[in-house]
């Protein structure tokens, strides 16, 4: 069976939506950070997979049935919830808890590389020069953004850079291998099968975890576990399993290249932070960079569904 090939028009929606993502998941540090303080970092986790897990099956309840295309979908989707949702965020906020934030910046530099490798490497998609220059170009910038002389990877850090590097190559898994079953069922029933698998471990670590963590519950607690539920994940998510469909699985990836250059746009205009020649060059370095990897108005031949 062959898939339609996208348009100009729905190529155009994907890198939107793909650009929207990185937004979304942009505000997670701002609302997240002071939420830390009430609540411990599994049962963030726990909390915001099991929420979105509980609005995804109703969406796809009121659309149609739960019933995947085929027997062995469900399979792949509990697979992929490991490595999209449950290794992807528990060796993040492991990972962050036990080593600095450039480190965390640097490492996750690698998601766009092992995604490409991985993809390639599987068949899921041809090798192209362009997408390896674009990588490494995005790389680059974001390596001069965050100061790569700030990363301090001693043995203080080995344990958390570890995590940060697993979770980097978890989530490129996850990106190179899921098109095929999403295409085949759907983005929200996919979607919603993976954080239902994903909800089965994390929600009970969170229990755990907030049996061991003095918290109040409060109204700005829930509204802001609410927010990260549905705006830093939710969404999110389903717009990036969107984009999945209509482009490469290295394009997908590169995208988040551009979280480290929202934040300095963000800091730049909430905090006056100062515009620096550095910071300008390293941006254009990422826009450039995401756009040759990303190449949203060149056809790509139709491939086959495996």
């Amino acid at each position: 069976m062959k898939t339609p090939q996208p348009s100009n028009t729905s190529l155009v929606l994907a890198h939107c939506a793909l650009f929207l993502v990185q937004l979304l998941f942009g505000t997670l540090p701002v609302i997240g950070k002071p939420l830390l303080q009430k609540i411990s970092a599994v049962s963030l986790v726990g909390i915001r997979v099991g929420l979105t897990a509980l609005a995804l099956v109703l969406i796809q309840r009121y659309r149609s049935s739960l019933k995947l295309k085929e027997k062995e979908d469900y399979l792949k989707l509990f697979l992929l919830s490991f490595f999209g949702v449950t290794f992807n965020q528990l060796f993040f906020i492991g990972g962050l808890s036990l080593t600095t934030a450039s480190n965390t910046s640097l490492l996750a530099a690698t998601i766009p590389i092992f995604t490409l490798l991985i993809s390639v490497a599987l068949g899921n998609e041809a090798f192209q020069k362009k997408s390896l220059i674009g990588i490494l170009t995005a790389a680059f910038g974001v390596l001069l953004l965050i100061d790569v002389r700030n990363a301090s990877l001693s043995s203080e850090t080995t344990l958390g850079d570890l995590m940060i590097i697993l979770n980097s190559m978890s989530y490129g898994i996850y990106v190179a291998t899921s098109k095929n079953v999403i295409l085949r069922n759907g983005v929200i029933k996919s979607m919603t099968w993976i954080f239902i698998f994903a909800s089965i471990f994390c929600v009970p670590l969170a229990f755990i975890s907030a049996l061991k963590f003095e918290f109040t519950l409060t109204t700005d607690t829930l509204l802001s576990a609410l927010y990260i539920a549905i705006f830093a994940t939710l969404l999110p998510y389903l717009l990036n399993a969107f984009a999945l469909q209509k482009v490469n699985p290295s394009s997908v990836a590169v995208y988040i290249y551009l979280q480290p250059l929202i934040g300095f746009s963000a800091a730049v205009v909430f905090l006056r932070e100062e515009v620096t020649t550095i910071k300008l060059v390293s941006a254009v370095l990422i826009l450039v960079g995401v756009l040759i990897a990303s190449n949203p108005i060149v056809k790509k031949p139709a491939s086959k569904l495996k």
